[in-house]
C-alpha cells in the first residue's frame, strides 16, 4: 500500500498492472488513515503532480534500481 496521490495524472485502471519503481526497505509510515508501506517515485509535472517513473520495457518486479 501508498499513500500516493496520483489521481491528477491517473485514473485507478491505467495503475492496474503499471510497474513503477518504488523504495521498500523504508519504515511503514502513517499518512492520514492510510499506513505507506512503500515510497513510489516519480517527478512533479508543472503542476507539482507526479508523474510516475516507470520502465519502458516489462521487467522482473522487485528488481533493483541503478
Amino acid at each position: 500500500k501508498s499513500s500516493a496521490q496520483l489521481n491528477s495524472n491517473y485514473k485507478v485502471q491505467d495503475l492496474i498492472h503499471k510497474q513503477v519503481a518504488a523504495v521498500i526497505n523504508f519504515p511503514n509510515k502513517k499518512i492520514g488513515k492510510v499506513m505507506s508501506e512503500v515510497l513510489v517515485l516519480g517527478f512533479p509535472d508543472n503542476q507539482n503532480e507526479p508523474i510516475l517513473v516507470s520502465p519502458d520495457y516489462k521487467i522482473e518486479n522487485g528488481g533493483r534500481l541503478y
